[in-house]
């Protein structure tokens, strides 16, 4: 199942981590800034309940969403009361599992609209579809995984080693110059054909996408 789960949101553009017990994924998402963790309520070492109820004592506030063959009402509520965001009952459809995921990351503390939207530049999650004004963009996985998360930072500096934990995952062993080639790729698709320059490099420190007060 774990690994069913890891394809197929890759195949929609994330970088997935997998942990395979309660002790290995509460010190991974105390570890690394995951967006969102979908958990397991059937783990070995400790449950899933646990894992959660750690991860909020120790101040993790990434969304959770709970992953279980369980659908009494009780278990349910003992999820939520945990801290958990919202709670999927086995067997599910991998479309309701992504687009529960899109709705969880959107409650973080700070604005996370449908459609992500800086100037000219959109892009919806759900529909993996992208618009530099009235022209959509073409792009593969990971430039679109790429341009979301420049979009949900607009004017912060992202360095090499934040990009690849977003967009590939911590475990990558590649050297980052990997992201450099992939900004490289993004600005071809929506800089340059519109006579733009938005991805900015900051020397020494990263990349960085104009904020629309900038423009």
């Amino acid at each position: 199942m774990a690994g069913l789960l890891k394809r197929a949101l890759e195949e929609e553009g994330h970088a997935v981590d997998v942990a395979g017990d309660g002790p290995d994924g509460l010190w991974m998402a105390t570890e690394f800034p995951y967006g969102a963790i979908v958990l397991d309520i059937m783990l070995p070492g400790f449950d899933g309940f646990e894992v959660c109820r750690r991860l909020r004592e120790a101040g993790v506030w990434s969304p959770v969403l709970m992953l279980t063959a369980r659908d009494e009402v009780g278990d349910r509520v003992r999820g939520l009361d945990v801290g958990a965001d919202d709670y999927l009952v086995k067997p599910f459809s991998l479309l309701e599992l992504a687009a529960r995921l899109r709705a969880i990351t959107r409650r973080e503390d700070h604005p996370r609209p449908v459609m992500s939207t800086v100037g000219d530049l959109r892009l919806d999650p759900s529909s993996k579809r992208a618009w530099r004004g009235d022209t959509e963009l073409h792009l593969s996985p990971k430039e679109f995984s790429l341009l979301e998360l420049f979009l949900r930072h607009p004017g912060v500096v992202l360095t090499r080693s934040q990009i690849i934990e977003a967009v590939w995952d911590f475990a990558y062993e590649g050297t980052s110059n990997v992201v450099d080639q992939y900004v490289k790729y993004l600005r071809h698709k929506i800089d340059t054909p519109f006579g733009r320059r938005d991805i900015e490099t900051v020397r020494g420190m990263g990349y960085r996408l104009r904020a629309e007060a900038d423009r």
